[in-house]
């Protein structure tokens, strides 16, 4: 589709996905989010693309939330169905199979962390200010955040986040595992890339299949977890990648993985 509110950019394996409604500081209003499933399915679709990085144009804000001049009119069915459409948008992040890295540059707030929080991975300007405010609205959470949260940081990180609506810097949301990494605002965009680059450079189905077994095994028993890391594991055995990858590291030299 043609794209109005964001950027879609692909290069040597990597899509970026760029929220691009700077003088609203890049708000999701439902024309984005509809343009933002489009995109996460390309990038899904993209047999070239291995990973995908989503920032916020500009330098004040990653995402500053939903677009509060929607969210006004909107009655109990609308809240509803705006609810269950965000929240499909960002499962289908989740579930891209392709490692995802949220660059949080600015504001990540309300819907803007919530769609950080969908990503793999998060890294964050030490400019950055991060939070779930929408109490202070009259509102909660309702884009997955409340629960992806939970499952991130904790129960108790997310009841105080929650509760409060306060907003917090970027070395707190580092300190409590929000955020992975954390770089000076000049140093994000190359420090972003070098992670992905480092997980580039590792076997790619063996990524897929970690990816996949911490996914599922999150909603599971340790136990049932380890029945599943053991199939995956079994799985990647029979790659020529695994082979490819031992031998690599007996003859001391790096790995030519070919993604079979």
């Amino acid at each position: 589709m043609s794209y109005q509110n964001i950027l879609l950019e692909k290069a040597e394996g990597v899509a970026t996905v760029t929220i691009n409604r700077p003088k609203v500081m890049n708000a999701l209003n439902h024309q984005t989010l509809v343009e933002l499933a489009s995109a996460f399915d390309d990038v899904k679709a993209d047999d070239g693309v291995r990973a995908l990085v989503v920032t916020g144009s500009g330098e004040k804000a990653f995402v500053a939330g939903a677009d509060i001049n929607e969210l006004a009119k909107m009655d109990p069915l609308g809240a509803k169905d705006l609810a269950y459409f965000g929240q499909q948008v960002f499962t289908r992040l989740e579930f891209l199979g392709k490692p995802s890295v949220a660059m949080i540059n600015g504001f990540a707030l309300g819907g803007g962390l919530e769609l950080a929080l969908a990503c793999t991975l998060r890294t964050a300007s030490t400019a950055a200010r991060v939070g779930l405010p929408e109490v202070s609205l009259g509102i909660i959470p309702g884009y997955g955040g409340s629960q992806r949260l939970a499952r991130i940081a904790g129960p108790g990180v997310a009841r105080e986040w929650v509760l409060t609506g306060d907003v917090f810097g970027a070395e707190e949301a580092h300190r409590v595992g929000v955020v992975n990494r954390i770089f000076a605002p000049e140093a994000l965009k190359e420090g972003t890339h070098k992670m992905v680059a480092t997980i580039l450079s590792r076997g790619p189905i063996a990524v897929r299949l970690a990816l996949e077994t911490i996914r599922r095994g999150m909603n599971m028993s340790q136990g049932e977890g380890e029945i599943i890391e053991t199939d995956m594991f079994a799985l990647a055995a029979t790659t020529k990648d695994m082979r490819e990858g031992m031998q690599a590291f007996l003859e001391k030299r790096k790995p030519n993985f070919q993604n079979n």
